[in-house]
């Protein structure tokens, strides 16, 4: 089950859900709204091979905003750091973020119970399109779990993304591979 707002305002008081900042105006009736921070990134290389650490540069959108270009992936990352203790985090695209051309990740919209930090977003564009820091950009739904958990996400020796930032993160897939 996906919850409400009053059940994720519920969930919050007890800990189990941070979103921080959190501004009441931002939650809807079963979502949350996060934005998108000053912080993108681009892969320094046009090819991207997954068995090797492809570095990213960072830079700031402008405040009178910036024109992403398709065939062109930026990492973004949301102003909002959450935790979610007891629920399955989905972040999804907003609809009139959709109706621009952008999509804000190309597979990882579900995160994992433990999962405590910013969200990377994975964004691409139809079409030039000009954006700002602190829009909105994608909405957090929380569902319930069944059963206890084994091994959170913040506990779990393979995770690779717990580093606590406030910048976008390149891919760690190379991790994935045995160095010999």
């Amino acid at each position: 089950m996906i919850l409400t707002d009053t059940s994720i305002l519920a969930e919050m008081a007890k800990g189990t859900i941070v979103i921080s900042p959190f501004d009441r105006k931002h939650l809807g009736s079963n979502s949350y709204d996060v934005h998108l921070a000053k912080h993108l990134a681009v892969y320094r290389s046009d090819i991207l091979d997954a068995k090797v650490h492809n570095e990213i540069d960072h830079f700031h959108i402008p405040d009178d905003g910036l024109i992403l270009l398709p065939h062109r992936l930026y990492l973004g990352v949301t102003e909002e750091y959450t935790e979610t203790h007891r629920h399955v985090p989905f972040l999804e695209g907003k609809s009139s973020i959709g109706r621009l051309g952008i999509d804000i990740h190309a597979t990882a919209g579900k995160g994992d119970v433990g999962f405590c930090n910013t969200w990377t977003l994975e964004i691409s564009v139809k079409q030039p399109v000009r954006v700002y820091h602190s829009m909105p950009i994608g909405q957090l739904i929380y569902f319930e779990i069944s059963g206890e958990i084994g091994t959170p996400y913040d506990t779990k020796a393979s995770a690779k993304y717990t580093q606590r930032t406030d910048k976008p993160v390149e891919s760690m897939m190379w991790k994935n591979f045995d160095k010999k």
